[in-house]
């Protein structure tokens, strides 16, 4: 073991010893009282404070040492001993996460057990990092009494129950953004005392860094509304914020100012850094005709002499831009290098590689060379992750989204090009994504320093040298997605007029780096603090104009605005501004093809990237004569991110197999992310004007289609059942099992041999099917009869609504949602109906008036099941009216009444699929019946012409296709 030199050597040292040495373990015996530890070193003199400064109760929290290091000791008092808001920065590997626990530490100190209402939220900018907390924090605080919760959940009642019972809440910004959109009415999100934000830097990233803002903001918001609502309340609000890259930290601590003064700062440079980082920046010659993909390949070939230069046969952990150059660089470098040190050794790669899946990954194993990126199955990348940290795979190529992800540290780490693609072009890597990749470099545990290595262009390597040296300040991204975020705290009512709407701005990082750097903004430098306000009102008048002339929000001629429904539904839904003014553009009579289109447009997807790699298999779906393709095939081949995403959303909804591991994962965001969107879309076409019947029954099937990821006629209904994948499906279809109505008929025995299971099986399968809800719809007109209006009496039952009431298949917040309209394309009727309103008595009924059109008198009834599909009921009524002259054959009530129930009879149970056909059949029933029983009828159907001929008086749209025989 080498000798300690400086402060972070003398205090890993021990620690070393213990986690490697059984015997030094179980000799090592702490004293009762540890003085504080004096230490010199290249940072300077410090003091590391002991562990058992901290009250007995909690010290377990600690275990893993007996006193903190520099860095914590150092902000102890600030985090521990005092209640301000916090801001450090600091090197990465220097043990920030410590600075979290003793801040949740102080909270339970100054808060009488039991801690029912503590409330502490943990933020980070991508859900990885959420979940290594989450699993670390529940081992820690778990024994205290302390609840964890991931917040991961998809929909708003998880979102609800996941928080209730939690004291430690795990988040993402957007996931927080979500939640506190709506926390007027939630009483749980006010309960947080304490808000933990974990890599801030992401404040200056263009795409997440607004949303992170805007929460920060609005988590203030709250804390002042809460203390205005209660002065005398105990209950603060306590920001702690980390980072390893915070230069303008003064900043940071301006925007988490109190009433006060700004937050506590503490700043550490890099040479307080655990592990001394040396760092190198190669420039190799890019020709002015060389594309940006042949210039990466040729690095493949530099690697070899890199690693061998710089590794001192330690772990290397390798950075490139995209999954297959991560395959191709591994793939050059196990035929140039061997990295192989014993039989040993070579023995246990083997034994890796046959626990692997993915037979690329498998070959280039036993060579001590690996890959690591999100397209391999999670149980290879957990074996690699094992293999890389115990030291066993000297190399491993990842992509640069790992620098934000999983942790693993390397003694080497290389930037392979400093180009990657983002939407689909080359752009350079941000300072904030090669500090987090050059993070990696250093295992405090095993090194005293370690190296990171930049590969670039010749042309740029001044630039990165001169990044390396000094860091980049941290900018808001705010005024680039402003207008979502007017319209979320214009939902919220914390913005009602202009003047309110500067006092939010200058709530924001956005004022604070506006007033200091007003050009980054795009305003003049020499402007003062006045001059830039109103440059920043007029950017906010931009935007809350773009909401206006979209009906997201009302302005008066004061300015003041208030929030419409649209704009509501944006807010809830967290939709862009972009995608709300695609649904703006919305008709009313659009198809399912083409609001899948409109869908597949969204902002949201934009960072769906389409590779060339994946065109051949999307076009194979798309087009194929010798294969099932999707069912709206689309024009010319895939050649963009809107047409990859319509595409992998029919094949999913289609059932069709995609091999590829990487469209598999694109295929759950998009569902993820389209669920929420074709949800809102149905909500906003629910509030427009009554002519949108067809474009509204379609989204309502679509929004189901994506929660029940299959279409709403698919033979694949069995794969909505517990244990029945797509497989057991397969074979259920082609067994002929294609609705739950056969599935409830087969006998269990048949149905195990079919999907080749053992008993129970095919029982349980059977009783799941037999506790699916089953309704019936009854539509009967009501005898009082008129030339304009008729009323209806709609009657839904629940079939088997005895046996749903001892055991339900369905969710408890399961729904069906009753939609009819008439040949005019107006809605007639809307409503959700709940199981469980339906399980009170079985029977919900309801009168219903229906005002007669020129186009005709059929309605159009449809029952549709909020997430199942092989459960709704769609069929066709024709509604009668009386006395009309210019429409249609007159009756006299008793055949009228007697027309009317054999209609009824024969159209209550009539399908969507058949409802074209019957209906000529009924136009032509109730022309002859009113023909037979009143002679005069005629004179209200037709008129004599000069010829003798009978004219037409109907008033049919396509007479070709009406159910008039005088029409044709």
């Amino acid at each position: 073991m080498e000798k300690a030199h400086s402060s972070e050597e003398v205090y890993l040292n021990p620690l070393q010893a213990l986690k490697q040495n059984k015997a030094a373990k179980k000799a090592h015996i702490l004293p009762l009282t540890p003085r504080p530890l004096n230490v010199q070193g290249g940072s300077g003199s410090g003091i590391l404070r002991p562990v058992t400064e901290i009250s007995a109760q909690f010290r377990s929290v600690f275990k893993e040492f007996p006193y903190f290091n520099y860095v914590q000791s150092k902000a102890l008092d600030d985090i521990l001993y005092a209640g301000k808001n916090f801001v450090a920065s600091a090197p990465t590997g220097s043990g920030k996460t410590v600075l979290f626990e003793l801040a949740i530490i102080r909270l339970l100190m100054e808060t009488p057990s039991p801690w029912r209402n503590v409330k502490v939220v943990y933020m980070a900018p991508i859900k990885a990092l959420c979940s290594q907390r989450y699993e670390n924090w529940k081992q820690k605080f778990g024994p205290l009494g302390l609840n964890c919760k991931e917040l991961t959940g998809d929909t708003e009642i998880e979102d609800f129950f996941e928080i209730q019972d939690a004291h430690l809440i795990m988040t993402t910004p957007e996931k927080w953004d979500s939640m506190t959109r709506k926390w007027r009415d939630n009483c749980l999100v006010q309960l947080v005392r304490l808000f933990l934000i974990d890599e801030v830097h992401v404040v200056k990233d263009p795409t997440r860094g607004p949303t992170l803002e805007v929460v920060v903001s609005r988590m203030k918001t709250m804390h002042t509304y809460r203390t205005i609502g209660n002065p005398d309340s105990s209950l603060t609000m306590r920001f702690v914020v980390v980072s390893a890259t915070i230069p303008n930290i003064s900043d940071i601590a301006d925007w988490l100012s109190d009433g006060s003064g700004p937050a506590t700062c503490l700043e550490m440079d890099e040479s307080y850094r655990p592990v001394k980082l040396r760092k190198v920046v190669l420039g190799f010659p890019c020709g002015s005709t060389q594309t940006e993909f042949k210039f990466d390949l040729s690095l493949n070939y530099k690697m070899a002499n890199i690693i061998q230069t710089y590794s001192d046969q330690k772990p290397t952990l390798v950075f490139c831009s995209t999954r297959k150059g991560v395959q191709q660089s591994a793939a050059v470098l196990a035929k140039d290098a061997r990295f192989i040190m014993s039989a040993e050794h070579k023995q246990r790669l083997t034994k890796y590689s046959n626990s692997l899946h993915d037979s690329k990954l498998r070959d280039l194993v036993t060579y001590g060379v690996g890959f690591h990126h999100a397209g391999i199955d999670v149980s290879d990348r957990k074996i690699i992750e094992d293999a890389f940290t115990l030291g066993d795979l000297p190399v491993l190529f990842t992509t640069s989204t790992l620098a934000m992800g999983v942790n693993l540290p390397a003694h080497l780490v290389v930037i392979k090009s400093t180009m990657h693609y983002v939407g689909g072009s080359c752009q350079e890597y941000g300072e904030t994504d090669m500090l987090q990749m050059i993070g990696r470099a250093g295992r405090p545990q095993f090194d005293t320093a370690a190296t990171a290595v930049i590969m670039t262009r010749s042309h740029t390597k001044d630039k990165y040298m001169q990044l390396m040296s000094g860091a980049e300040t941290i900018e808001s991204s705010l005024h680039t997605h402003l207008v979502e975020h007017l319209n979320a705290e214009i939902v919220l009512h914390t913005i009602s007029d202009v003047n309110v709407a500067l006092d939010w701005i200058r709530s924001t990082l956005l004022y604070i780096r506006a007033l200091k750097n007003p050009k980054h903004y795009g305003f003049p430098s020499d402007l003062d603090r006045a001059g830039i306000e109103m440059k920043l009102q007029e950017l906010c008048l931009k935007d809350l104009n773009a909401l206006a002339d979209i009906g997201l929000i009302t302005m008066d001629e004061d300015i003041n605005f208030k929030p419409t429904e649209a704009g509501k539904l944006m807010a809830r839904y967290c939709i862009a501004f972009d995608t709300m003014k695609q649904f703006s553009l919305v008709s009313g009579t659009e198809t399912q093809a083409e609001l899948l289109q409109l869908i597949s447009k969204s902002k949201e997807f934009s960072d769906v990237q389409l590779r060339v790699n994946e065109k051949r298999t999307l076009n194979t779906l798309n087009k194929d004569k010798n294969r099932i393709t999707i069912r709206y095939p689309m024009e010319g081949k895939i050649k963009n991110n809107e047409m990859k995403v319509n595409c992998l959303i029919q094949a999913q909804l289609g059932s069709i197999p995609v091999q590829e591991f990487g469209l598999t994962q694109d295929t759950g965001k998009i569902f993820r992310i389209g669920i929420r969107i074709s949800k809102c879309l149905f909500e906003f076409l629910k509030q427009l004007p009554k002519k949108s019947f067809s474009a509204l029954l379609n989204s309502l099937i679509l929004a189901k289609c994506f929660r029940a990821r299959l279409w709403e006629n698919s033979p694949f209904i069995s794969k909505q059942l517990e244990k029945i994948g797509l497989t057991l499906s397969t074979a259920m279809v082609n067994a002929g099992l294609t609705t739950f109505h056969k599935i409830e008929q087969i006998n269990a025995r048949e149905l195990e041999m079919i999907v080749n299971r053992h008993p129970p099986f095919g029982n349980q399968i059977k009783e799941a099917v037999i506790h699916l809800p089953k309704y019936e719809v009854i539509l009967e007109q009501i005898p009082r009869y008129n030339v304009a209006t008729a009323e209806i009496l709609v009657t839904v039952n629940l079939k088997n609504y005895e046996q749903l009431r001892s055991k339900k298949t369905a969710p408890d917040h399961h729904y069906v949602t009753l939609i009819i309209g008439d040949c005019d394309n107006n809605v007639v009727f809307l409503q959700n109906i709940t199981d469980s309103l339906l399980l009170k008595s079985g029977i919900w009924s309801r009168k219903i008036e229906v005002t007669r059109t020129p186009k005709g008198e059929d309605l159009s009834v449809n029952l549709i099941s909020s997430e199942f599909v092989g459960l709704d009921i769609q069929q066709s009524y024709t509604a009668f009216y009386s006395g009309a002259k210019h429409f249609g054959a007159e009756m006299n009530s008793w055949e009228s009444m007697q027309s009317t129930a054999q209609r009824t009879q024969a159209t209550a149970q009539r399908t969507q699929a058949t409802a074209q056909r019957d209906e000529h059949a009924t136009a032509e029933r109730v022309q002859g019946t009113a023909q037979r029983g009143n002679p005069k009828s005629s004179s209200a159907g037709y008129s004599d012409n000069d010829q003798g001929k009978r004219k037409c008086n109907h008033f049919c749209k396509n007479k070709e296709h009406c159910g008039h025989d005088c029409c044709k």
